[in-house]
């Protein structure tokens, strides 16, 4: 017994709920797939931060004090071999090691290697450069330009930058002002800072620059820098090149570039110096350098440049032009103001976390819309819809489910990453990574909702949704990281960007990852809600586009879902409901309307039945559970065909307790109708009353009353019988007890009860046993409208006969409607048969009155040899001139006999007679069956059709 109240929304959304939570229970290895991939990646990210741990832990990243041999340990290290502080060579430790006083070094003019310095070429025709021939002994002098309004004082200023010779005296107790008086140099790269010179750290050997080199380049002394290694001291000539002008300096300089010739050689000049319009009262210099190197990626970005001592040479040589070769201002040593220790750990999760953790969280995505989309797709929507679940409890739910599973998935991920110390996780601030992550599976649930009103299919949406994941954490980690990491890059298109949800997922997990490393790297906190307000911090505008995108997305999905899905399709304007307008195939063609409604006005049982139905219009319509009144659906013609009639003007009527079964061919518009009354397709004029309630307007009540058992069965694999009919029982608004009883005897009428049949999974079922389910559920919950489209198809005889007794049984109460193509089920089972051609209803009437009104003939069946044949037929003309002969082969024939012109003894006693004469090897004779109405009915509607 059923609870005559519908279900209220609360009780669908529980039974909607409990059915998801089933469901979920049976995919518990999928689930925990799905949790373990970021778990996993967790503890990748873990081990590589040991193995990198492990490294850095080495001596030769530590400061303090190693021994030389890099071999014996410290603690058996003799004092002599122990160096302790910065190790001197290393560029890393002396970027992260306190250094309280730092190094003086030499001041140093940035030289060109002797491969690339300055001789004659094609694109420099110069005189006084050397000869090319230079470099194949490495022997090439270094050139320096100069240029200016007076070239006499230049020349004089220039001659005094140089000494013609390098002096042993000069190396006396103070090293480095023994060094300051030469002027020395080095090919070798500079860095980002001078705690470390590399000229003295590395191989290449350092040159003083000599306006003569004699002998040999090799002056036979080395000194020990302050790194402990020896370095070789070379001279290296030095010419001064006067040039006109600042352009043809500029010109040379460019084509000495690497990419300023055609050949791409490399041309290069020490430096260059146009002193303008100086002269004894005034100085005013202007100084060429090499400033390549600043912003040389392929070495060490924003590099110190080497040109103090170029000023330096310079200043020097005027202050001697003017008072003579005894004054100088001494350049004596260059340092790096002392720094503190800078801590450094290599986070490996905030490094490449934004590309991984991208990918984590959109896993996400391609589960929720391929769920989806397998609703859509095996129309299990819409039979959830068709037995009483409202939109809102199905969104409700739905979201609320994906919402659930999101949550916890992320707090897997968040707790993983956490508990195995990853930076990204702990550094930062755990509510502003809720709020975040919270914000985004949000809006991921309402983007999957929204895309999945796009796809039909599983396996499209499914692919789809993994290439969109892929290729956003690419393009993010390689294309638009690049664009937020360069400050020229406008902000503007950055926001446009992220109005993308892959890219602002990504921009925030960026944000986190670069607090993450500050904090590592400078001992700072991470990301706390203070640092939103920050101009560089990207967060705060993520925040805003992310929560902006999901009510927005939300609100979408939700109304494109109510205007494509079936069962709920309204107008584009059906929230502006007084501007809506009608359906364009309001209008018909009347006169084609007329000529086929010809041969339903000439069937006096049709007029009656349509008769019937205007008298009960009069009346309240829910004294009749269904009402057809004129119903048409037309389907609109395309590329060039006719409009397809499927459906013309159907009047029908069907009371409580009444099966009435509809009979046609394929094609004949069935499902059309069918469709049309449980909502899947909008009529196209006209209308029914189902309990009194118009199938134009008011499907949401007409599904609390009705049942359906579809053509194909639509079911869930994962879920057995029993649970099915436990879910759709408590949309039917049964409880407790109620439910559990209704349940069992739908199990035992369909025989699905014994064997454990009922517990088992659907998916395991056979087509039979999928069949018999369905015929239950469209029967549970008492529904006073049943519609039953060709229920038996696929049963066993013995099968089908208890389906038949558990349909008669249910039809007591409630109106059904059944379609068949079993002239035996619809006798058995239907009240009132109607046959349907070409969309037309071409009689009504119980299977007796239909025979005795279509098939008011015997059907008298002869065989004998062939010579015989005509004996036959005039035996038959003497029963009656008005038989007709239907069938003839080989000795067999049949003739309709008209009932009212003869009598079965007649009959009889004529083939008793003619035994007598010739050989009857058979005979018979039947009444007309229904299968026999049926044939005749649709000849003449498609004889008429195609006369018309």
């Amino acid at each position: 017994m059923a609870n005559s109240a519908s279900a209220s929304f609360f009780t669908q959304a529980k039974a909607l709920l409990l059915k998801n939570i089933t469901f979920q229970k049976r995919n518990v290895k999928t689930n925990v797939r799905l949790i373990l991939f970021p778990a996993v990646l967790c503890v990748l990210l873990f081990v590589l931060q040991l193995l990198f741990d492990t490294q850095l832990d080495k001596s030769k990243f530590k400061c303090g004090c190693v021994c030389a041999d890099n071999r014996t340990q410290i603690s058996q290290c003799p004092n002599s071999e122990k160096r302790c502080g910065v190790q001197y060579s290393d560029f890393f430790q002396a970027a992260m090691c306190p250094i309280p006083n730092p190094v003086e070094w030499p001041p140093l003019l940035q030289l060109p290697a002797p491969p690339n310095r300055a001789v004659r070429t094609g694109f420099l025709p110069f005189f006084d450069l050397p000869d090319a021939s230079c470099r194949r002994t490495d022997s090439c002098p270094l050139s320096l330009l100069f240029t200016g309004e007076n070239h006499s004082f230049a020349l004089s200023v220039s001659e005094k930058m140089f000494r013609s010779t390098l002096s042993i005296s000069d190396f006396g107790s103070n090293f480095l002002a023994g060094l300051a008086v030469n002027v020395l140099g080095s090919e070798s790269k500079p860095e980002r800072n001078n705690f470390i010179e590399p000229a003295f750290s590395s191989n290449l050997p350092i040159y003083y620059l000599q306006t003569n080199c004699t002998g040999t380049e090799n002056s036979g002394f080395s000194f020990p820098s302050p790194t402990g290694e020896n370095n070789e001291i070379k001279c290296a000539l030095a010419k001064n090149l006067w040039r006109n002008s600042s352009t043809d300096i500029n010109s040379e300089l460019y084509k000495g570039y690497q990419r300023g010739n055609s050949e791409g050689q490399i041309n290069e000049i020490v430096s260059a110096f146009d002193f303008l319009n100086s002269n004894g009262n005034r100085y005013n210099v202007g100084i060429w350098y090499n400033s390549t190197y600043h912003q040389d990626t392929e070495y060490t970005a924003n590099a110190l440049l080497r040109v103090p001592r170029s000023v330096n040479l310079i200043s020097n040589s005027y202050l001697q032009f003017l008072l003579g070769p005894g004054t100088k201002i001494i350049f004596e040593f260059v340092k790096e103001m002392p720094k503190p220790e800078t801590i450094f750990r290599l986070d490996i999760s905030s490094i490449v976390g934004p590309l991984f953790f991208t990918w984590v969280i959109l896993q996400l995505f391609p589960v929720i819309l391929t769920s989806l989309v397998y609703e859509k797709q095996q129309k299990l929507r819409i039979m959830m819809k068709m037995h009483g679940l409202g939109d809102r409890p199905y969104w409700m739910i739905s979201y609320g489910y994906f919402l659930v599973t999101s949550v916890i998935y992320m707090l897997c991920f968040v707790i993983f990453g956490s508990l195995l110390g990853l930076k990204i996780f702990t550094a930062n601030d755990y509510s502003i990574q809720f709020v975040f992550y919270f914000i985004y599976i949000n809006l991921q649930i309402a983007l999957a909702f929204l895309v999945a009103t796009m796809f039909s299919n599983v396996k499209t949406a499914t692919v789809t949704a993994y290439i969109g994941v892929f290729g956003t954490g690419l393009l993010g980690g390689f294309l638009f990281k690049f664009f937020v990491q360069n400050i020229s890059f406008p902000r503007g298109w950055i926001i446009l960007m992220e109005l993308y949800p892959g890219f602002a997922l990504y921009r925030g997990l960026y944000e986190l990852a670069q607090f993450s490393i500050q904090g590592n790297t400078r001992g700072t906190d991470g990301m706390k809600w203070h640092n939103l307000s920050e101009s560089t911090n990207g967060m705060k505008a993520v925040l805003i586009i992310m929560f902006a995108e999901w009510i927005v997305m939300l609100f979408a999905a939700f109304y494109i879902d109510q205007v494509l899905t079936l069962g709920s399709r309204k107008g584009p304007l059906f929230l502006l409901k007084g501007f809506q307008k009608k359906s364009p195939f309001q209008k018909l063609d009347t006169q084609m309307q007329v000529s086929k409604e010809l041969s339903q006005m000439e069937k006096p049982d049709v007029i009656q039945e349509k008769e019937k139905v205007e008298e009960l219009l009069l009346e309240p319509t829910i004294n009749h559970a269904i009402l057809c009144d004129d119903l048409r659906k037309v389907y609109p013609g395309r590329d060039g065909n006719p409009d397809k009639f499927a459906v013309r003007g159907l009047f029908l009527s069907v009371p409580p307790g009444e099966c009435f079964g509809m009979l046609g061919p394929n094609g004949a518009g069935k499902t059309s109708f069918i469709n049309m009354m449980i909502g899947l397709t909008k009529p196209t004029s006209g209308t029914a009353f189902v309990q009194g309630l118009d199938i134009r307007t008011q499907m949401g009540g007409i599904y609390t009353t009705m049942g359906v058992c579809p053509q194909h069965d639509l079911l869930w694999d994962n879920l057995t019988g029993r649970e099915h009919l436990l879910f759709y029982g408590r949309l039917k608004n049964l409880r407790g007890s109620v439910l559990t009883q209704a349940v069992e005897d739908s199990l035992k009428d369909l025989n699905l009860f014994h064997g454990g049949v009922a517990d088992k999974q659907v998916g395991k079922y056979s087509g039979g046993m999928k069949r018999r389910l369905s015929v239950a559920i469209s029967l549970i919950g008492d529904p006073k409208i049943v519609y039953m489209d060709e229920p038996s198809s696929g049963l066993d005889p013995a099968s089908r006969k208890r389906l038949w007794s558990v349909v008669k049984h249910a039809k007591q109460n409630r109106a059904i409607i059944l379609t068949t193509h079993s002239m035996e089920e619809a006798e058995a089972l239907c009240d009132r048969l109607g046959i349907f051609v070409n969309g037309s209803l071409q009689c009504v009437g119980n299977a007796k009155e239909l025979k005795a009104r279509y098939g008011g003939t015997y059907v008298l069946t002869v065989t004998t040899s062939s010579e015989h044949e005509k004996d036959v037929e005039n035996m038959v003309q003497k029963l009656t001139p008005n038989a007709n002969k239907i069938y003839h082969l080989s000795g067999t024939q049949k003739f309709e006999l008209p009932k009212e012109d003869v009598r079965i003894s007649d009959v009889f006693q004529a083939v008793d007679v003619a035994k007598r004469k010739f050989t009857v090897s058979a005979w018979g004779l039947v009444d007309t069956t229904l299968e026999d109405v049926f044939i005749k009915v649709a000849r003449e509607a498609q004889a008429f059709d195609t006369l018309s």
